[in-house]
């Protein structure tokens, strides 16, 4: 199905949750001064605009990215926030106003050094034409294709270290079984790889399945971090954001525990956050 378009979402919560997870696994990778290869399978735009009609339509930003815009001097204090919220600044053209939110294109392209490798898939004809239209940096490929089969033919990389981003829209059932096969398939070949996989919440809880065929599937050190708006079955629709990170670097659980704990609240008194180790060393 193309039917997908994250316009309609950005800014949202699970954006908070999905970025600032990826922006700190950035971070920590950077320490080390061997190249890397990134990969987005599910890349989408590089920039949205918050006052295109796609995404005012729904206006899930304003229960998402704005209220951390809006307790940002207040935030200032936590070192993980005031530096992704730093980050957002720099691509409005006026730092008192919110007016565009950076997707994943944009988190990975704007810290790559010049040995460093990102590669772009994104399959929807529409999506891939704005993304061909951002400005990204030469080290940069993008490739209108499907993500999850393009990531195993990408493998092994040149480079010695590997970082993979999967969010897609779980638009299918059978997404989270084809997730997971992938998964476990890029992992045999780069069992070094620092794998971040996003997924939904849900009441179906059909996220289950790709958390089980992971951990049955022989993987070790996996991460699990979920942030939810409410209970499950309070009414329709996604209540929660859910990433795990396969091959975490040391010290990001406990500095995102820190980051979370100060953005949680911003969600409301119903929120709550759990992160844990899903597999163990």
């Amino acid at each position: 199905m193309l039917s997908y378009q994250h316009a309609y979402h950005a800014g949202n919560f699970a954006d908070v949750h999905k970025h600032l997870t990826l922006h700190a696994a950035i971070d920590h990778l950077l320490r080390k001064a061997t190249p890397i290869t990134f990969i987005d399978t599910h890349a989408g735009r590089g920039l949205y605009p918050l006052g295109a009609a796609e995404t005012q339509r729904l206006g899930e930003y304003r229960s998402g990215v704005l209220p951390l815009w809006r307790s940002r001097q207040a935030l200032s204090d936590e070192p993980l926030l005031a530096d992704w919220l730093a980050a957002i600044a720099s691509v409005q053209p006026s730092y008192d106003r919110l007016e565009s939110y950076p997707g994943s294109p944009w988190w990975l392209g704007q810290r790559l050094r010049g040995d460093d490798r990102l590669q772009l898939f994104e399959l929807h004809p529409g999506e891939h034409e704005h993304l061909s239209r951002q400005a990204l940096p030469a080290n940069v490929r993008r490739i209108h294709g499907d993500g999850l089969s393009g990531l195993i033919a990408q493998l092994p990389v040149a480079t010695p270290r590997l970082c993979v981003l999967i969010d897609p829209s779980y638009e299918r059932k059978d997404e989270y079984a084809e997730v997971a096969q992938r998964v476990l398939a890029a992992m045999r070949k780069a069992r070094h790889a620092v794998m971040l996989v996003w997924y939904p919440l849900l009441p179906a809880g059909r996220h289950a399945e790709l958390l089980e065929r992971l951990r049955d599937g022989g993987l070790r050190k996996i991460w699990r971090s979920e942030l939810s708006l409410r209970e499950p079955g309070e009414e329709r629709g996604m209540y929660g954001s859910g990433m795990l990170i396969i091959n975490p670097p040391w010290g990001l659980d406990e500095r995102l525990a820190a980051a979370m704990a100060r953005v949680t609240p911003l969600f409301g008194e119903t929120s709550r956050y759990h992160a844990d180790w899903w597999v163990e060393e």
